[in-house]
């Protein structure tokens, strides 16, 4: 292949432009088709004389696994070719650019808009996941974007990439080491489970230059990667000892080309950050290599900053992926059904038909008089409705839901002040539980249940308290369900029944509350629309 002082190669079919990035053995480029079409492509240029045993298993991977697949937010390969002197691997434009330098123009990610992009990538995650597909080096330079106007993540290079079953285990080092996973270094062995803790990694944040060999303006960092030092010192050590080796998919980044240059994560670098996305910089940030390979070894709890106020769920979320003991990590299973995810109301194609579904059903409850469930339908469906406006690329038909959106919030309204309106049913409800109560004084573990639903009644009574409610009604419902069980028949397991069923109705309609209160609906958008708020105020009770 020509080197980098020299034109593109040749290719028949195709006419190859300018040059979007190169690594140890490759160089993407811009392309045309010749065709009528001119349809734009990334063109993976890889020079034969360059590959060794190992990069030619990554190159026959990575054709492998992207031949078989096809997804929305996964680069698609939609030919390769070669010839004497090159393979061409001939991909997806990408216009947009990769996420490191997405989050280097903007600074900072603010959380809405990391959670649509988790989203996007739980989604290509979970694709390859049902296929027995691990990445094994997922970092913010392997995930690229569409476009910068209205960016749709893309999950890229896949040379590392490995089919693997969730028992089976790896021993060679591959990916990234700012990415990896601890068992990686400190085990030697691992499974599938290394890539969720590269996306916590990812979601965590990084704060990290990257120095372009020799890295003449940084006098802290050494040249091109500070981890490889570690990493081969590691591997060295590895086989004094008669132990197998560390490295195997990790290539030695001194040999790097333009844009692929190591990066410095080292805090004191005189250099500014290039990117901060939710903390700033990655959990391992470290100002030496033995500082760094004892943060890896340690097992100390991944501390998150109290700064920047996140969700409650997004915390949960990220400390659930920094597990350092994979076996006590978030499962994929938890990953992608997570709250913060939320992989339920991504904008698909479904989202429209999920919407209409529940309105039908919202619109039947109201007709029968049941305010609450018609109420807690119709906000089930603004959930979806809002989705499918952002899926939804037709002017017309985008109006059009638009249209039936706001007739749906402005019935919510109404449903909302009858809703209000039965909060004396409340008071009633709680008459019958002190009667419960006064035949509960034999039975502690029930009464104590009880006392702690009576709290719960009365945080829902305060405002802005939804979420402290709806966690005292979950307790004392876990204990009155048990409670329950062994209650022999008689009034009392009768008013127990009733107590329960009621709570649990309770606890529903507030988990709707809390739901909507922290939507992730992304507020630019329906600000424009004028919905934001209406759809908010609409469903939730004052």
């Amino acid at each position: 292949m020509a080197r980098s002082g020299w034109g593109p190669p040749r290719l028949d079919g195709f006419i190859l432009t300018e040059r979007l990035g190169s690594g140890t053995y490759a160089t993407v480029y811009k392309a045309y088709a010749k065709k009528d079409t001119r349809e734009v492509v990334a063109i993976k240029c890889v020079a034969k004389k360059s590959l060794n045993k190992a990069s030619v298993e990554n190159l026959l991977t990575e054709i492998e696994i992207l031949k078989g697949i096809q997804h929305p937010h996964i680069v698609q390969l939609k030919d390769f070719q070669w010839d004497s002197d090159n393979i061409y691997l001939i991909m997806e434009f990408c216009a947009g650019g990769d996420l490191s330098r997405f989050i280097h123009t903007r600074r900072i990610l603010p959380e809405k808009v990391a959670r649509v992009f988790m989203q996007q990538l739980a989604s290509a995650l979970k694709f390859l996941h049902e296929r027995n597909i691990s990445h094994l080096d997922l970092k913010p330079q392997n995930i690229l974007l569409s476009s910068l106007e209205k960016p749709h993540l893309k999950l890229a290079d896949f040379g590392f990439s490995q089919h693997m079953s969730p028992w089976d285990e790896k021993h060679v080092l591959r990916g990234s080491p700012l990415y990896m996973a601890p068992e990686m270094v400190c085990q030697r062995q691992y499974d599938a489970r290394v890539d969720l803790w590269s996306v916590g990694v990812i979601l965590y944040g990084e704060s990290f230059v990257p120095c372009p060999p020799p890295c003449e303006a940084c006098t802290v960092c050494p040249p091109a990667f500070p981890l490889w030092p570690l990493l081969k010192g590691l591997n060295e050590k590895a086989d004094s000892n008669g132990s197998r080796p560390l490295l195997g998919g990790v290539s030695d980044p001194s040999r790097s080309g333009p844009g692929q240059a190591g990066h410095c994560f080292l805090p004191a670098c005189p250099l500014p950050p290039s990117t901060e996305a939710l903390f700033g910089q990655p959990p391992f940030a470290s100002r030496s290599f033995s500082e760094l390979e004892e943060k890896i070894r340690s097992n100390r709890v991944i501390e998150l900053p109290l700064r920047p106020q996140l969700s409650r769920d997004c915390r949960d979320l990220l400390r659930r992926l920094l597990e350092r003991d994979p076996g006590h990590r978030i499962s994929f299973q938890d990953f992608f059904a997570h709250p913060w995810v939320d992989l339920e109301h991504m904008p698909s194609g479904e989202s429209l038909a999920r919407a209409t579904t529940l309105v039908v059903q919202a619109v039947k409850k109201d007709r029968e008089g049941d305010a609450a469930a018609a109420l807690s339908l119709y906000c089930k469906a603004l959930d979806f409705f809002v989705p499918a406006l952002h899926y939804e690329v037709d002017a017309q038909r985008k109006e059009a839901i638009k249209a039936k959106v706001g007739q749906y919030v402005s019935r919510a309204e109404e449903l909302k002040a009858i809703v209000s309106s039965n909060r004396a049913l409340l008071r009633q409800e709680a008459s019958a539980q002190d009667l419960l109560k006064e035949m509960a004084r034999d039975k502690p573990r029930l009464l104590a249940a009880l006392e702690v639903a009576s709290a719960a009644m009365a945080k829902e009574e305060e405002a802005g308290r939804e979420q402290d409610a709806l966690d005292l009604y979950q307790h004392s419902l876990g204990e009155l369900l048990l409670v329950l069980a062994g209650e022999p028949p008689g009034r009392r397991r009768e008013l127990l029944h009733t107590e329960v069923q009621n709570l649990m109705a309770r606890a529903e309609y507030l988990k709707e509350q809390v739901k909507m209160r922290e939507s992730h609906w992304e507020a630019d958008t329906l600000d424009k629309e004028g919905l934001l708020e209406s759809v908010r105020s609409s469903c939730t009770l004052q």
